[in-house]
């Protein structure tokens, strides 16, 4: 762009324009064009108002003037659609200079083009800098480099990840090392962190990593369930930083970096065999780092966080959370889900149903819709045992279930004591599993007839029978029940006949005079 303001500043001043070409590095044809307009102009002195782009516009109106037939850009868009993945800048510009063309009008140049997006795209290089409150947040990350330790047997280098924690506040710091970046360690991690600060935050502040945050949604991103539990039970909020914007979460990022370099990289030479042993060597280091002064201000992170940062720290519960982890299953058509290979049963009224289950060392729960619908002891050892409820059987599996000698026993004893024997005798005579069927045949027979019925019917056939059957039962049963119904039909017809008070003769009507 001509710097129009200064040619006529140093022209006004007497300067020639070989020596203003020279100091301004505009050629000698650009500064008399300048000078030839402001003086066909009338103009002859500057004032404050007439800034550099003031002076363009009013010296070369015709440029302003091509100038509105480019076809405007909506840099805005442009910003977005290069953050997709395979989209250049060179094929934004070709499309836009397509629609230009299509409508009329005059497209930028490709560089031009460029400058343009740069000067708009700077706004998003810009950083704020943002004083937060004391004990408002805490910011949590993995590392990026990891340390070892050496498995004692095979001599193994094993990967130890490292989880690090910051208040933006006090820039105090805790890390720890794990074998794993999986939820447990996650979630145990956060609890360390506080025992160590002494206290809770009001907001965490982690990655969109799975462990933390199950779907990244702009509005509001979906928590793991075990994770949002735990932020429950510290009553604290997790607010995860956006998707690949590293400034929300800037103090950790850049603790990570200084532990990266003052912890990680100090102790990458060092060897163990546990990691108990490693995570006490970055404590001492940790200490260190949090209780050097600081370069340019008065203090240390630990002096600073005494002092003013944690008294503003929510006081830690009484006892210390109980880590529980969140899975989902369905529901089989046994009415049980599996678990780590194992199996426990809900309600059979929820099978083929999805079900979120809550695992803790201890316990099993299971929740369809955000109510408890069961639980069980965690089964320990060997794979594939089951862990049953009755009551979440179907009447005949129960039943089924419940079909056993001792069962048989007590329920003979309900009907009376001809039955009690009659049971005994089946039971020994033969081999439990048909027996167990000829006591279904039994159970059965019982519920078309009153238990005096059966205790009478058993008893006439212990008297009669040294090898009892139950088609002999049957047939004392029928046989009674014929008698029975034969006794009713003739005290019917008796009782009918009678019915009658007196019956009127041939006398009443007169039929016996002679």
């Amino acid at each position: 762009m001509v710097n129009c303001r200064k040619i006529l500043e140093l022209y006004f001043e007497g300067i020639s324009q070989r020596t203003i070409s020279s100091s301004t590095g505009h050629s000698r044809n650009t500064v008399s064009e300048v000078v030839q307009r402001a003086k066909k102009l009338g103009l002859e002195s500057l004032n404050d108002t007439m800034t550099n782009r003031w002076l363009g516009e009013f010296l070369f109106p015709e440029k302003q003037a091509s100038e509105k037939g480019y076809l405007p850009v909506d840099w805005e868009k442009v910003h977005k659609e290069l953050q997709k993945k395979n989209v250049t800048l060179a094929l934004l510009h070709y499309e836009y200079a397509a629609e230009a063309r299509e409508g009329g009008k005059v497209p930028y140049a490709y560089r031009t083009f460029c400058e343009k997006y740069g000067k708009y795209a700077k706004k998003y290089k810009l950083t704020m800098p943002i004083r937060r409150k004391p004990g408002e947040i805490m910011e949590v990350d993995w590392a990026g480099s990891t340390l070892h330790i050496i498995d004692r047997f095979t001599g193994e280098k094993v990967p130890a990840y490292v989880f690090i924690a910051a208040l933006p506040y006090s820039q105090l710091s805790y890390a720890e090392a794990f074998l794993d970046m999986k939820s447990p360690n996650w979630l145990s991690a956060h609890i360390r962190a506080f025992e160590y600060f002494g206290g809770v935050p009001e907001t965490l502040v982690p990655d969109n990593l799975k462990t933390g945050v199950i779907k990244a949604l702009r509005v509001e991103p979906l928590l793991n369930e075990a994770y949002r539990e735990l932020a429950d039970y510290y009553r604290t909020v997790i607010v995860p930083s956006r998707v690949r914007k590293p400034r929300d979460k800037a103090s950790v990022e850049g603790t990570v970096g200084y532990i990266s370099r003052q912890i990680i990289a100090s102790l990458r030479n060092y060897q163990c065999f546990h990691i108990e042993d490693l995570n006490q060597r970055i404590h001492e280091k940790l200490e260190e780092i949090n209780t050097i002064d600081f370069q340019k201000r008065p203090g240390s992170r630990k002096k600073v966080f005494e002092e003013e940062e944690k008294s503003h720290l929510q006081q830690l519960p009484q006892t210390r959370y109980k880590l529980a982890e969140w899975k989902t299953a369905k529901v089989q058509l046994n009415y049980h889900i599996q678990v780590e290979r194992m199996y426990y049963s809900v309600p059979y009224d929820y099978v083929r149903e999805q079900v979120d289950v809550r695992l803790t060392t201890d316990l099993i729960e299971v929740y369809f819709k955000e109510t408890r619908i069961a639980s069980h002891k965690r089964l320990d050892g060997e794979i594939g045992q089951f862990s049953t409820n009755k009551d979440h059987m179907p009447d005949n599996h129960r039943l089924y279930l419940e079909h056993n000698p001792e069962n048989n026993r007590k329920w003979a004893k309900t009907i009376g004591p001809s039955m009690e024997q009659f049971v005994s005798h089946i039971l020994k005579m033969n081999a439990e599993k048909k027996a167990l069927n000829i006591l279904s045949a039994l159970r059965n027979l019982s519920t078309k007839h009153t238990r005096d019925e059966l205790e009478t019917a058993i008893h006439s056939l212990l008297e009669i029978s040294t090898n009892p059957t139950i088609p002999v039962l049957k047939g004392v049963l029928d046989r009674r029940k014929k008698r029975k119904q034969k006794a009713n039909i003739d005290n019917h017809q008796i009782n009918n006949n009678n019915e009658h008070g007196f019956t009127r003769g041939a006398e009443y009507f007169g039929g016996d005079k002679k």
